[in-house]
């Protein structure tokens, strides 16, 4: 499941000259064609492949319909704006032996960075709650034996628990993978990290949401344009679902 972040009337971040949602797009569509040449075996299903705007809820809702296995949701990052506050000068006030004068500020915020690098994350423990629900509502169609799930059995809350904390170690195993070949291609590795996404706590399925870069870093903003910055970044995804689904296949 290959999930470009944002679209249609979300641009999501904005840097000098372009917009996160059309760099996501780009090199989803990018890893879908490396994945169709070099892992022909392997169905890739989209959540968009055009500018539109999918809800996190129907991101998710189409990767659990189509019992995807593997959730990637692909972002751009961006850093808050630094304020600064600068004296432009003075002005009079007051009147007569009150008159006065006083100083005069601007503030800028500078929306440029130097922080730059990617990062991945997987589903924070505090929505793991919003997982399990979904496995339970999903769960039939992942299980190797049907009719395990039923409500009224205590033991379903076991198995829906072990499904849940196997997704996430599978998760972190393969966010682990992607940032290998980030920082193999000499990109900073920000590291693996957990955070309570939407967008992965309602998917049946292991999943990460990565941080291809900084979009308001300029020399990264040219660079995730780039043919080659495209092309490379998803080179490394591809290269960690390779791994993984080896790892997979001999049961690891």
């Amino acid at each position: 499941m290959l999930d470009a972040g944002h679209g249609g009337r979300d641009p999501g971040a904005r840097g000098a000259f372009s917009n996160e949602k059309d760099i996501t797009l780009a090199v989803v569509l990018r890893l879908g064609k490396i994945m169709a040449d070099s892992l022909p075996s392997v169905k890739t299903i989209y959540t968009r492949t055009t500018d539109v705007y999918p809800s996190l809820k129907e991101r998710h809702e189409i990767a659990n319909q189509a019992n995807g296995d593997l959730f990637i949701s692909v972002h751009v990052n961006s850093t808050a704006p630094r304020k600064e506050t600068i004296r432009t000068g003075t002005k009079t006030v007051g009147k007569g032996k009150r008159k006065r004068k006083v100083p005069v500020y601007k503030t800028i915020y500078h929306r440029e960075t130097a922080t730059s690098g990617t990062e991945t994350y997987v589903l924070g423990l505090h929505r793991n709650s919003q997982k399990e629900k979904a496995i339970g509502e999903f769960g039939e169609s992942i299980m190797e034996e049907p009719g395990l799930l039923d409500e009224n059995d205590p033991t379903t809350a076991i198995i829906i628990g072990q499904y849940s904390q196997s997704f996430l170690s599978r998760s972190v195993s393969f966010a682990g993978k992607v940032q290998h070949n980030f920082a193999s291609q000499g990109r900073a590795d920000l590291g693996v990290k957990q955070k309570g996404l939407e967008v992965l706590a309602g998917s049946v399925m292991p999943g990460v949401l990565i941080e291809i870069g900084f979009i308001n870093n300029p020399a990264e903003e040219r660079y995730l344009n780039s043919e080659a910055g495209v092309n490379e970044v998803a080179m490394a995804i591809f290269k960690a679902i390779r791994s993984y689904k080896s790892e997979r296949e001999k049961g690891k």
